[in-house]
């Protein structure tokens, strides 16, 4: 049985409380896992829990549709790929502000989703304003969830329990457990699919066919040096037709499911054309998702002109055109001749092993005070950023809560420089991980 969150985006024109209504699920309910940015800071996944039933909701940005302002076309760019990806959708609408035109354009828009979508009448703080939601009807998506989001009151356990309603307990065994799910995922023509039957045909070792994580996918088992792992096979990420602010738009729907169920994204790029931009976008979203991730560098059969350096080369290239990947291990292969096919499996099992890493907490706190002391921050209008404590809250990716005096001492250039200390100290090889910043009794005020 599968055991995929379902994904849930939530939608609407600018200050309707989407956000609000998001920080009302994860700081209420205290089960966020983890924030991970998405493709960009306009749309931001949350990992949260209702009744015992996982799923992510997507915060996105306010928009207008039809609206010509470049920034609201790229918005509304983000929207699209959330609503891809979406399993349902909430289309939250300002209850005080009454029915809008805007409102109208999108629920037109989203009908053509043809997904479920729960219509939710925001800002109603008590029973006796309630009444003026229910002009929303006209908008022809059922009666509306008459909520506020700032005080959680109203029907948000009942928007809840009907989102949850129909999802699947968590009936994961302890076989799929330890089962190591690998995405391969890139462009079409990359050669992911003769990879899957690559590495099937070389072990002959199938398990079983299970229904894959997405609605039209099939993940594979096999066996490889006495581990288990899950394939799970991906339609090519697409570039859909460029719009004419030149943002791309990728068909990612399958794609990012399967991202965000793996523990390992395998992404193939062919040695012939290099690093694209569609792979660099391609490579974001699995970082940003917080999966391991390794480079295969496919059809190295065919590139002309090799020596003993040419894949040193080649990955100095790779790092020099995409820094961020500089953590990620770079393979080569040949899906057709099956020329080092296996390493994807000796690889992905060392990054595994990165990617379920736990540090102690003496460790952790030597290593980060140690660095401070080394590089202590500047002060900020007479104030330091001071260092308290370190702990790992969680693995798969590793993830750190450091507690402080105040965030906002907390530079970007800082941050950066206690990763990069974590790294040369842990490795985290393939693995992004996290790091967060609390103050002293935050949890408590919480």
């Amino acid at each position: 049985m599968s055991n995929k969150r379902e994904i849930i985006a939530i939608v609407g024109r600018p200050n309707v409380g989407k956000s609000t209504f998001v920080n009302r699920l994860v700081g209420a309910r205290k089960s966020i896992v983890d924030d991970a940015p998405g493709v960009t800071r306009d749309r931001i996944y949350f990992d949260v829990s209702w009744c015992g039933k996982d799923f992510t909701v997507i915060d996105t940005g306010g928009i207008i549709p039809n609206d010509e302002d470049e920034i609201m076309k790229n918005i509304f760019a983000q929207v699209e790929l959330a609503l891809d990806e979406a399993d349902k959708i909430i289309f939250m609408v300002d209850a005080k502000d009454g029915i809008n035109p805007v409102d109208i354009e999108i629920a037109n828009y989203l009908r053509r989703s043809r997904k479920p979508i729960f219509l939710t009448a925001n800002k109603v703080d008590t029973i006796d304003k309630s009444s003026g939601a229910y002009e929303f009807y006209q908008l022809a998506l059922g009666e509306p969830y008459i909520i506020s989001a700032l005080h959680g009151s109203g029907g948000v356990g009942d928007l809840l329990d009907k989102i949850v309603e129909d999802m699947e307990d968590d009936l994961s065994t302890n076989e799929d457990e330890k089962s190591i799910k690998l995405a391969i995922v890139g462009r079409p023509n990359a050669g992911k699919s003769s990879i899957v039957n690559a590495l099937l045909n070389e072990n002959r070792l199938i398990v079983s066919d299970i229904s894959g994580t997405t609605r039209d996918s099939i993940n594979s088992k096999l066996k490889f040096e006495n581990d288990e792992y899950t394939l799970i096979d991906t339609a090519g990420i697409r570039k859909k037709s460029k719009v004419d602010y030149g943002v791309e738009k990728f068909a990612v729907d399958r794609s990012i499911r399967a991202i965000r169920d793996c523990d390992i994204a395998i992404l193939v790029i062919d040695a012939t054309i290099g690093l694209t931009d569609q792979d660099k976008k391609i490579s974001q979203i699995i970082v940003e998702a917080g999966k391991g991730i390794i480079l295969a560098v496919n059809k190295w059969d065919i590139v002309e002109n090799k020596d003993a350096y040419s894949t040193v080369k080649y990955e100095k290239k790779i790092e020099s055109e995409a820094p961020f990947l500089n953590f990620v291990p770079k393979i080569f292969i040949s899906a057709l001749t099956k020329q080092r096919i296996n390493t994807i499996f000796i690889e992905a099992k060392k990054v595994y092993e990165q990617y379920k890493k736990r540090i102690s907490t003496s460790l952790l706190n030597k290593i980060v005070n140690e660095a401070y002391v080394i590089n202590p921050p500047t002060s900020f209008k007479g104030k330091r950023l001071k260092i308290y404590y370190s702990t790992q809250v969680c693995d798969s990716p590793p993830t750190f809560v450091i507690f402080i005096n105040d965030k906002k001492l907390v530079k970007d250039s800082y941050k950066r420089y206690l990763e990069n200390q974590l790294r040369e100290a842990f490795g985290f090889v393939g693995v992004p991980f996290r790091i967060s910043f609390r103050e002293r009794g935050e949890d408590k005020r919480k």
